[in-house]
């Protein structure tokens, strides 16, 4: 099993290195298929193009190599956090203020471990929430098991992209030759 606490710290100083914030690493799959996903941004857009991606997987990718932190074999998959991103950081909680997520506990409290709630910010290591039927709702950073926001309307509008040129374009590569062919969509 890989120690994510290490390939997170391995991993962090390579995307800081171009500019990019660590949102999130993880192994997944299980032993059938394992992957490891990163997740990563720019601070500024809260995005990630193509480009990003394809230079944090290179210099991840080689760097993984030469340090082998991972016994078995493994898939790398380099991704932005998407709209209906993860929240890994306390500061995620903070950044998306006034949008809603689903949270999950570690543990039940008042007999609930999933939540649906309006994101309030955060007070010290602490989450604000407001949940329906519940009211204003202050959970430990530490007690929250995952994140994730909820798609909704103002969600889509908050994240609209910031340059759509090249949205409706497919890139294929070929995998013998390593030719890039686009096309119009």
């Amino acid at each position: 099993m890989a120690d994510i606490a290490l390939l997170t710290k391995l991993i962090e100083p390579e995307a800081e290195a171009l500019g990019l914030a660590l949102v999130r690493v993880q192994m997944n799959g299980g032993k059938s298929d394992p992957t490891l996903q990163i997740m990563a941004e720019r601070p500024d857009t809260r995005q990630l193009d193509l480009t990003d991606c394809e230079a944090l997987s290179r210099r991840i990718s080689d760097m993984l190599d030469e340090q082998d932190p991972i016994e078995e074999a493994y898939r790398l998959e380099v991704s932005s956090p998407g709209i209906d991103r993860p929240l890994t950081r306390l500061r995620d909680f903070q950044d998306w203020a006034g949008y809603d997520a689903r949270i999950k506990l570690v543990e039940p409290r008042d007999g609930r471990k999933q939540y649906e709630a309006a994101l309030r910010g955060v007070e010290g290591d602490d989450v604000l929430l407001y949940v329906e039927r519940v009211g204003e709702l202050t959970l430990p950073f530490s007690s929250i098991a995952s994140a994730k926001l909820i798609l909704t309307d103002a969600l889509l509008k908050a994240t609209a992209p910031l340059d759509t040129d090249g949205a409706d374009e497919i890139v294929e590569q070929d995998a013998d030759d390593g030719v890039e062919t686009t096309q119009e969509g």
